[in-house]
């Protein structure tokens, strides 16, 4: 019985006791315990290959993976049993308890690996169960998204280029907007699991197992693709953590935009949508406010994405082959990630169940402002000009409503000759914001039977 049973994994070599507060400097316990499932599933997948390999025996095998999976079940039913500081990390934790269940036999579970490959085989078993949690999350926010589109499906609302009104638009075309984006992270998402799901177990420290166990044959059982090429680069890349980070920052851009929107479109300067209470926070001194706290909150943790993303390029960037400790760090920054990014999209998804659109006041905001200068325009390109003749005439235009009060429709049929004789009594049909809107009759545009499709067509693909 070694001196350190109980204590350490490493701690053969050792004559003296650690540092306490280095102890607590190293000390993963606190935070990679959340790896204590698929360190388990990693290990029973482990055991099964000493087995099938004759490194162990049967019995010694079903001994084990009993041990665990029982172990499994009590740090379940009893959350008190992971309060051990005196465990380095989870691994130790789970070998500490399986020692302590079964004896000397639980001391073999660790033979042909190390805690290298033991540690990033665990993580991607873990990864790959978040990464397909955000990609449903992603969907039922894409959900929403249909909802809400359907529950407006004629809204008019203003669209915006450098946040000034532009062109009409409508609202579930602003939606639809959205989805697509998430659709792509979507893809991502599933991407970074591809890379995820390859088993490095059977890579040992650096350079391999010292016994022929089928990793091939444990990678199957365990659900894995395939199984890593290269010893060294199995045990020593994070690229996969990076990966992650990097599509959750990606997504996380595109909810910090949703929100911003919203955020602006709530506004009493805006006042296209009002914010319901199960979303929103008032103020401890303003009893009238009403404060998109929500939606703030999803902005502001979009930060915090992008800094795990950048702490973990950081973190790899100058790390010479193979593991450094240094690796530690990946764990933390990648469960917040996770975190901050599920969430957020759970939250995105219940503040477009709760606000409502005030459609009345939007087409209002989208008839004035000249909003319809482009169609204009067209319909000039449409009697035989150049666009840029037709663009130069319209902006005439524009300045003559200014000083005159009133919009491009407002204007008489002499005003509008003034500046063209091509422009006859069918100019005000088209400068009609249904017309406008039926005008963008292409793919991908806002004409409303284009949007209607756009709508079946993104029911269709969000299975």
């Amino acid at each position: 019985m070694g001196k350190s049973e109980g204590k350490s994994l490493w701690g053969g070599r050792f004559e003296s006791s650690t540092d306490e507060t280095f102890k607590k400097f190293n000390r993963s316990f606190g935070f990679d315990v959340r790896l204590l499932e698929a360190d388990i599933e990693g290990s029973v997948g482990h055991c099964d290959g000493l087995v099938a390999a004759g490194v162990i025996s049967e019995a010694e095998g079903a001994l084990i993976k009993s041990a665990l999976n029982e172990l499994a079940k009590r740090a379940v039913a009893n959350p008190s049993l992971l309060e051990d500081e005196d465990c380095e990390d989870v691994h130790s934790f789970i070998e500490k308890h399986l020692i302590a269940s079964i004896g000397d036999v639980g001391r073999k579970v660790h033979t042909g690996r190390s805690r290298n490959d033991q540690v990033t085989t665990a993580l991607r078993l873990w990864l790959r169960r978040e990464l397909d949690a955000a990609s449903e999350a992603a969907r039922k926010f894409q959900a929403a998204l249909i909802e809400s589109a359907e529950r407006h499906r004629d809204a008019v609302i203003p669209g915006y280029t450098h946040l000034q009104r532009a062109q009409p638009i409508l609202w579930a075309h602003w939606c639809l907007a959205y989805y697509e984006m998430l659709g792509r992270d979507r893809e991502r998402i599933s991407d970074a699991r591809k890379r995820a799901n390859i088993m490095p177990l059977g890579s040992g420290a650096i350079s391999g197992s010292g016994f022929r166990v089928d990793r091939a044959s444990v990678a199957s059982s365990l659900g894995f693709d395939g199984v890593t090429r290269n010893s060294l680069d199995a045990v020593s890349d994070r690229d996969f953590v990076i990966e992650t980070a990097s599509v959750a920052a990606t997504a996380m851009m595109h909810l910090s935009r949703f929100a911003e929107d919203l955020i602006i479109y709530s506004s009493a300067e805006f006042g296209l949508i009002r914010l319901g209470d199960a979303i929103s926070t008032g103020s401890s001194l303003m009893p009238q406010k009403k404060n998109p706290d929500a939606l703030e909150l999803i902005r502001g943790k979009s930060a915090r994405v992008f800094g795990h993303h950048t702490a973990l390029l950081t973190l790899m960037k100058g790390l010479p082959l193979a593991y450094n400790k240094d690796m530690q760090e990946d764990k933390e920054a990648l469960f917040d990630t996770l975190d901050t990014l599920i969430s957020s999209l759970e939250v995105s998804s219940i503040v477009l169940r709760n606000l409502d659109l005030d459609e009345d006041r939007a087409k209002n905001a989208a008839t004035v402002g000249f909003l319809n200068a482009t169609e204009l325009a067209d319909y000039l390109v449409r009697k035989g000009l150049p666009f840029r003749t037709a663009h130069d005439i319209v902006g005439g235009l524009v300045l003559k409503a200014i000083e005159s009060g009133c919009e491009l429709s407002e204007l008489s049929l002499e005003t509008l000759n003034g500046f063209s004789d091509l422009i006859t009594e069918d100019v005000y049909a088209s400068l009609e914001i249904r017309s406008a809107l039926c005008a963008k009759d292409v793919a991908g545009g806002t004409a409303p039977s284009r949007v209607a499709e756009a709508i079946e067509d993104a029911k269709r693909r969000i299975l």
